[in-house]
């Protein structure tokens, strides 16, 4: 079945949260790095890790980008998905945090490690109440009915997905991509977010 334009552009909206639920998370990968080329439906990537991926773009695929937002963007009931870093005592550290749309409200909420940096966690959850102090704010968020506080250090990037144009595919332009690793050692994609306007998708 091919998907439709609207299916597409919300995939490549999100970073996190658009993956199905039916798919496990040891089913998909991501892919970070920069575009070398872009042949038809195959987008090579050099990677952060060094090795150039073969990455299938599905038919009719779209990719997303990332604009920037503000934390007073941000308010109680919000849907958001953050990645983090644990702290010797437990406290979670946002790296950075995006908004998502109502369109996905709810979509792959939960708490779990992720693959940006080593001990990273990914949390997709609605903002329950913010609390304000000189270093920055603390969101208590709640998942599925799981509460989890979050420290967001002032500076951290604020961001929310928009629509790109395969045309944003060009060499040099960081992407980020997440999908599954097929037998033939390529990646067909889930969805892609690429630089645009300046902003690049977290590496």
């Amino acid at each position: 079945m091919i998907p439709t334009r609207r299916t597409i552009i919300i995939a490549g909206l999100l970073m996190v949260a658009a993956s199905a639920n039916t798919l496990a998370q040891t089913a998909q990968s991501s892919v970070r790095g920069s575009i070398i080329s872009l042949d038809g439906a195959m987008l090579t990537v050099a990677t952060r890790e060094g090795p150039t991926e073969k990455v299938v773009l599905p038919d009719g695929f779209k990719p997303g980008a990332l604009k920037r937002m503000a934390m007073s963007d941000i308010k109680a009931d919000t849907f958001v998905a953050t990645v983090a870093t644990p702290q010797p005592d437990g406290t979670l550290v946002a790296s950075y945090l995006q908004i998502l749309p109502d369109s996905l409200r709810g979509t792959a909420q939960g708490h779990y490690d992720w693959d940006l940096a080593p001990g990273s966690t990914m949390t997709n959850a609605i903002v329950s109440s913010m609390v304000s102090a000189n270093s920055g704010e603390k969101l208590t968020m709640a998942y599925k009915g799981t509460p989890i506080d979050i420290v967001v250090p002032v500076g951290v990037p604020i961001i929310m997905g928009i629509p790109a144009e395969m045309s944003d595919l060009k060499p040099g332009a960081k992407v980020f991509a997440r999908g599954v690793r097929n037998a033939d050692g390529t990646f067909t994609v889930q969805r892609v977010t690429v630089s645009k306007d300046g902003i690049d998708p977290p590496q």
